[in-house]
């Protein structure tokens, strides 16, 4: 039986690679920091009692702790290692500059290090992001386009994104970045643009919000499903030699267009209910991102399955549920 250890488990690629890998057999460790909460809502569903899911397991850590980091690989010796913790929002970077370098760029070079001074070296992969791309010298971008990145976020991830190139030609170690684009799920968090207009869209449509305030509608991005873009990761580390892919679906919708999805499938006019706030505009923006995902197709095998209309009808279904739920929740309240 595999091992793999997952940084970021709790989030919404951890959640799904989970999922990915215990149903191909692995042992899974996943790395949660401690908190006053214990943020594991994702993957409640598969971790419930380690008797009756012995193969899904989770340990203290912080990407922040070098010498706990050393601990947990040197303890569990896992076959393969999944980078996906981070500082994830890239306008909280700009408020938190050095806690998102030394989680998302430091954070990568302990786990380097500490693979690389493993008996048998893990795999390793790093979730690279779009963002490193920022300000981009060209469209679409490939695994060859130039970083240019705006924000500390993506200066971070460029930071982790060559530490892992040079650890895999400095010292051989199996090291791959995933480059992935913006992907999205109804288990999004909530403060990302998507999710946050299917949730306020669903809760307006029942009453239960008048509003919703956004920053830049005219951002583009190219937006695909979390659960697709998982399996790439994987598939990176099953190949014979390591590398670096970009992981898009080729397409390119604004925020304005993702509104005119959300809005439309719950039969309702967007305009009425949005409004620009300034406090959401970022400092310095990325205004166009698209992916070149031909070499992951073409070496992977891999092809993105939920298209952007799928995918924005997807998530306003889940958060619909959810605003139902609240909306029967608070009737019992005022019933009583």
């Amino acid at each position: 039986m595999k091992k793999a250890l997952i940084t970021g488990i709790t989030g919404q690629d951890g959640s799904y690679l989970t999922e990915l890998l215990l149903k191909k057999g692995y042992q899974i460790w996943g790395i949660i920091r401690r908190s006053s909460s214990f943020h594991t809502g994702r993957i409640d569903h598969l971790y419930k009692d380690p008797h009756e899911q012995p193969a899904l397991r989770l340990v203290y850590g912080d990407l922040t702790d070098g010498g706990n980091l050393s601990t947990i690989v040197n303890e569990i010796k896992p076959d393969e290692v999944y980078n996906l913790g981070a500082q994830s929002h890239v306008r909280v970077s700009f408020d938190t500059p050095i806690y998102t370098v030394d989680t998302d760029a430091l954070g990568t070079l302990r786990l380097l290090e500490t693979i690389r001074m493993m008996e048998k070296p893990a795999k390793f992969y790093q979730a690279s992001s779009s963002e490193m791309y920022g300000k981009a010298v060209e469209t679409p971008q490939t695994e060859k386009t130039p970083f240019y990145p705006r924000s500390p976020y993506g200066c971070a991830k460029v930071y982790s994104f060559w530490q892992t190139l040079n650890y895999r030609e400095a010292y051989g170690l199996f090291a791959c970045n995933g480059i992935l684009f913006n992907h999205e799920s109804p288990r999004r968090g909530e403060t990302f643009v998507t999710r946050k207009i299917t949730q306020a869209a669903t809760r307006i449509k029942l009453g239960l919000q008048d509003k919703l305030f956004l920053g830049n509608l005219d951002a583009k991005r190219d937006w695909g499903f979390a659960g697709d873009y998982v399996e790439t990761m994987w598939l990176m580390l099953q190949q014979d030699k390591p590398d670096d892919y970009v992981i898009a679906t080729g397409e390119t919708h604004s925020v304005r267009e993702f509104l005119d999805e959300v809005f439309h499938h719950l039969d309702m006019d967007w305009h009425k209910y949005v409004e620009l706030d300034p406090r959401y505009l970022r400092p310095s923006e990325v205004d166009c991102l698209m992916g070149d995902a031909s070499k992951a197709k073409r070496v992977l095998k891999w092809e993105p399955k939920v298209s952007f209309k799928e995918l924005a009808q997807m998530m306003t279904d889940a958060d619909m549920e959810i605003a139902k739920r609240e909306k029967l929740i608070k009737k019992q309240e005022e019933a009583k």
